[in-house]
C-alpha cells in the first residue's frame, strides 16, 4: 500500500538540533511543509555529503516554507558527535533526528529489518501532516536535494492551484497543464 496521500504515523523521537536536544512528534510537522530525509546510519560514507547538499540548499527550503529532518537509526546522542566531528554535517541546522527503535523507519516503510538500518527515504509532508511524495532508494544511491525541493515547490503549486498539474522537469514559474479531454492525445 502507497503511503502517498496518508497520513504520518503518531510518533515521538528525540533529535540534536542548533545544539541542543529536541523532541519531535507528528505534530512537529505540522502547520508548515516538511521534508523528511532517512538515511542508513551516522558516520557511514554517503551520508554526510546528503547532509552537506541538504544544508547547502536549507536557506532555498526555508525561503519555501519547509522544514527538513534528517532521519537516522541512531541516537540523538550519535547524532550530537557526528555534527561535531564531521565537517560536512556540521553544515547542518535543521533536526538530526535519532530513531532507535526504529519508530519512524518502519512507519514511514523504509526500514530494513535485517540490518536494523533505513534505505534512503525522502518524503514530502503537507501542512496537514499528509504525505505528498515519496521516493525511496538502495543505499548505495545518494539523493539530489535540488530535485527534492522542485518536488517540494510542485507539490506546493498544486495544494494552492487545485485542477492544474506540474508536467516533467517543472520548475516554479513554469506552465502547468490543466487535465481536460481536450488535451488527451496531443500532448
Amino acid at each position: 500500500m502507497s503511503l502517498i496521500n496518508t497520513s504520518v504515523k503518531p510518533f515521538k523521537v528525540n533529535a540534536f538540533h542548533n545544539g541542543a536536544f529536541i523532541e519531535v512528534t507528528e505534530a512537529s510537522l505540522k502547520g508548515k511543509w516538511s521534508v523528511v530525509v532517512f538515511m542508513p546510519a551516522a558516520f557511514t560514507f554517503n551520508c554526510p555529503t546528503e547532509v552537506e547538499d541538504a544544508a547547502d540548499n536549507y536557506a532555498e527550503f526555508q525561503k519555501a516554507g519547509a522544514e527538513i529532518y534528517i532521519v537516522t537509526t541512531d541516537t540523538q546522542f550519535s547524532h550530537k558527535v557526528w555534527h561535531e566531528t564531521s565537517p560536512a554535517v556540521s553544515k547542518a541546522k535543521f533536526p538530526l533526528v535519532g530513531d532507535p527503535t526504529h519508530q519512524l523507519t518502519r512507519g514511514f516503510d523504509v526500514h530494513i529489518e535485517e540490518e536494523g538500518l533505513a534505505l534512503r527515504g525522502t518524503f514530502v509532508i503537507n501542512p496537514d501532516g499528509v504525505i505528498k511524495t515519496a521516493e525511496i532508494h538502495d543505499n548505495a544511491i545518494a539523493r539530489d536535494m535540488k530535485e527534492t525541493l522542485r518536488k517540494l515547490k510542485a507539490a506546493q503549486f498544486v495544494a494552492n492551484n487545485p485542477g492544474q498539474v506540474c508536467p516533467a522537469k517543472w520548475k516554479e514559474g513554469e506552465k502547468t497543464l490543466k487535465p481536460s479531454l481536450d488535451l488527451v492525445g496531443k500532448i
